[in-house]
């Protein structure tokens, strides 16, 4: 599980800069899910709902105890449960962990901000390698911040990750194992080796389009959070393609250490027997709509990437031949443009392990997709927000995007023609029609998801 990874900085989801060879690698022997969407739009809520596949609330038993329930070992690394970050990577604390959920369970700590190096504030527009007055924990500004550092980032704490994991593999090699492993990459702040920084240069970095008049038709709800008009970030427009590069950086950091995992499955001969999940907890805004970070309903927060690979279901055997391979990307990966929620993640790992699903919990096992990607199992994803005891919703359909808001204001995108979400067809008198549908069922879900608190 990666940190405020949004899905179009991966290879596997088309982009062509941003260098993750080994998450790609995943993909090319399993499944991308090219519509899969998070609960929560940050992280606390996000990865409280995937690990007891509730969309408000908890199950009986989270998945790790559901596991243990079925004699599998259950070991966390890093961060799975909210962890603040930096805060909880700095002191080396559990956050909001579920011990219950774990078997063992490992932190990995790091200096983060304070880790010596090149430092930037960008929406201060400070560098310096200067150790004091660093943005830090529960500070304003510590969410701009990126450090170059020196060395091959053992000290990191993705890299201590990936080594306990790694350590894990060896002493449990012959068991079964539910392996939970938490990079905290690239959430901020974004700290990465100079090498990583290098690749990437801040000229060449192509910045989001923001048309002119891109917030005139989202209402104020709509508009919450940290934005170029409410942050000195919008102050410094040069400072724009660092942020970017950082992120770039920070995704190529993560995915070597993911790169070291998946090297230690196969050098211990055990890939073959191993299934494999990477996601992520929520998207994340980089200048999308003048937006900076989460807790939004756009496309770019909701939206997350999804790769399973499960030797024997996904790769190289036949599929439905109507699914296309490498659609996006012109890779061997076999892609689903199913509608999946991460709620699912938790009945579809009980799935694989050929367990009883409980009847307690709102995902679905995505088994059946995996060996049939064209298959749909659900008319559209969920998404929720809640704002000062009062809740924001969200249905991402297979074509129309729909937010309601506390406040009863809305937003509806056709993704088929706007995939940006530049037009709000709210305003538009032919799309009553939609907006009536949408609003039904939205409405049903919602009645669903109250009904099973």
């Amino acid at each position: 599980v990666s940190d405020d990874l949004k899905a179009s900085s991966l290879g596997c989801y088309g982009n062509k800069i941003c260098q993750t060879p080994h998450i790609d690698s995943i993909a090319k022997h399993g499944v991308v899910f090219e519509r899969a969407y998070c609960q929560g739009t940050w992280c606390l809520p996000s990865r409280e709902s995937f690990m007891f596949s509730k969309y408000r609330g908890r199950s009986a038993r989270s998945l790790g105890e559901c596991l243990q329930d079925q004699g599998v070992m259950s070991a966390r690394v890093g961060k799975i449960f909210h962890m603040r970050v930096p805060g909880d990577i700095i002191d080396g604390t559990d956050g909001n962990d579920v011990s219950e959920c774990w078997t063992q369970r490992f932190n990995s700590s790091g200096q983060e901000a304070h880790t010596p190096g090149d430092y930037a504030c960008l929406n201060q527009n400070i560098f310096t390698t200067e150790l004091a007055n660093r943005q830090s924990t529960r500070m304003p500004h510590r969410m701009f911040v990126t450090v170059e550092i020196d060395g091959d980032g053992a000290d990191q704490p993705d890299s201590k990750t990936a080594s306990k994991a790694i350590e894990l593999l060896e002493a449990h090699q012959d068991d079964s194992l539910f392996l939970a492993i938490g990079f905290v990459r690239p959430h901020y702040p974004m700290v990465a080796p100079r090498p990583y920084f290098d690749r990437y240069d801040p000229a060449t970095l192509p910045l989001p389009h923001v048309p002119a008049d891109d917030l005139d038709d989202i209402p104020p709800a709509g508009l919450r959070g940290t934005t170029n008009a409410r942050n000195a970030i919008g102050q410094y427009p040069e400072q724009h393609p660092l942020k970017w590069q950082g992120n770039s950086a920070s995704v190529s950091f993560t995915d070597d250490q993911v790169g070291r995992v998946l090297a230690k499955l196969a050098q211990l001969g055990i890939r073959d027997e191993t299934a494999i999940l990477f996601t992520s907890d929520h998207g994340y805004h980089l200048g999308e709509h003048t937006h900076w970070q989460k807790k939004n309903m756009h496309e770019e927060v909701t939206r997350v990437p999804l790769v399973i690979s499960v030797p024997g279901l996904t790769g190289k055997h036949s599929h439905d031949v109507s699914n296309q391979r490498g659609s996006e990307t012109n890779d061997s990966a076999l892609r689903s443009k199913s509608l999946v929620e991460l709620v699912d993640l938790y009945p579809t790992i009980v799935n694989l392990l050929g367990h009883d699903i409980p009847d307690d919990i709102d995902g679905k096992s995505l088994v059946p997709v995996l060996a049939k990607p064209t298959l749909q199992i659900r008319e559209s994803a969920f998404s929720i927000d809640r704002v000062k005891q009062q809740w924001d919703y969200a249905d991402r359909g297979s074509r129309y995007a729909y937010m309601r808001y506390a406040d009863g204001s809305e937003e509806l995108y056709d993704m088929q023609t706007d995939p940006g979400q530049f037009h709000n067809l709210v305003f538009v008198n032919d799309a009553s029609a939609i907006l009536k549908r949408v609003r039904e069922r939205l409405n049903r879900k919602i009645a669903q998801t109250i009904n099973s608190l």
